[in-house]
């Protein structure tokens, strides 16, 4: 079995969880630079932002550090359900005093293709990681061929199977506790899916690869835990959340900080695939699961008006709240002390 040191070249089994939208590259270093893997989420920069952000990386430390890309395919239109959901949306536009018709994009969400394949072969970064699958053949073996590491999610032993197979060189084993979107690509049923300590030893158990443990670990003893069973790290985000260097938030640290925290639920209304995140006002008006929405990623443009407006009120009803259902790890403290916390050495 390889060892986490000729995986990752990392002191310490802890790797930082990439997530869009709450960070960028000073929470990557900061990890790194801990002894740590810290990872940069890709999905939603542009190819000249992720060289940015890595030329930031590379001049701050020399450690290892992971790029993150998703590899979802991108639906057709349906012009006919995006109006619809705009229609739903309507009393909320009402409220805030906007034009149904007013759009601003929302998050962009690129899956990998071959412009990206060649943008990581420019980069050589050490290691990258996929969610929601694996790229097509051709784009795996080139980046592979680069001397690229590959980490991949897999939410069930099919998946992690399936992973294997296709030339992952490591399963990322997330559990139903794990905070924002899930990873799964082979079926569609959360029926299927279950919690990190009942997932993590039957892939372990199946794969010769690696295994790395994610989804509600928030602590040292959790880290010793998913090892106990298998592992060679875990994968930790949510702990992540309130560190100095991450990019979440007033809103979000707010509700992270409060009795709500307690209340996570796994829902599709703001992406168009499920992902988990604390419960507030649209997921409980509009049901957590939605057969209204539209695909992934094109839910996100109906509310990007609201969630801007009713933040500069200072209210999250229409933010994704991400977070996993173990917030007791959040601290305001940097994310290399957080590092060495969940590696048991501070």
């Amino acid at each position: 079995m390889t060892t986490l040191r000729e995986l990752l070249n990392v002191d310490y089994p802890v790797i930082q969880a990439p997530m869009a939208g709450v960070q960028d590259s000073a929470l990557t270093i900061a990890v790194s630079k801990a002894g740590g893997l810290g990872s940069l989420p890709c999905g939603m920069l542009t190819g000249e932002k992720i060289r940015e952000e890595v030329a930031s990386i590379r001049a701050a430390t020399d450690r290892t550090f992971n790029l993150n890309f998703f590899c979802h395919i991108q639906p057709p239109e349906d012009p006919g359900k995006e109006a619809a959901w705009r229609q739903r949306l309507q009393p909320y536009y009402e409220e805030l005093g906007l034009e149904l018709n007013k759009d601003d994009g929302g998050a962009s969400r690129r899956p990998f293709d071959e412009q990206t394949a060649e943008l990581v072969a420019e980069l050589k970064p050490a290691v990258v990681s996929f969610h929601f699958g694996l790229p097509a053949p051709d784009l795996l073996a080139y980046i592979k061929s680069n001397g690229v590491k590959v980490l991949a999610s897999a939410t069930t032993l099919a998946e992690a199977l399936w992973l294997e197979q296709r030339g992952a060189d490591a399963i990322i084993a997330q559990g139903l506790e794990a905070g924002g979107h899930r990873g799964h690509f082979l079926s569609d049923d959360l029926g299927l899916q279950m919690g990190t300590f009942a997932l993590l030893p039957q892939i372990a158990s199946k794969v010769k690869l690696p295994v790395i443990a994610a989804g509600g670990i928030a602590s040292a003893e959790g880290v010793k835990a998913a090892i106990q069973l298998g592992a060679v790290a875990a994968q930790v985000g949510t702990a992540y959340l309130l560190c100095t260097e991450a990019k979440t938030s007033a809103i979000h640290r707010d509700a992270l900080q409060s009795e709500r925290a307690s209340h996570t639920e796994i829902t599709n209304v703001f992406s168009g695939r499920p992902a988990r995140g604390i419960v507030n006002r649209l997921m409980r008006d509009q049901g957590a699961i939605s057969s209204s929405v539209p695909d992934f990623p094109n839910a996100a443009a109906a509310l990007a008006p609201l969630r801007s407006e009713a933040e500069k009120l200072g209210k999250g009803d229409f933010s994704p709240l991400w977070a996993g259902q173990n917030t007791m790890g959040c601290e305001e403290i940097s994310a290399g002390k957080m590092t060495l916390r969940l590696a048991g050495v501070q």
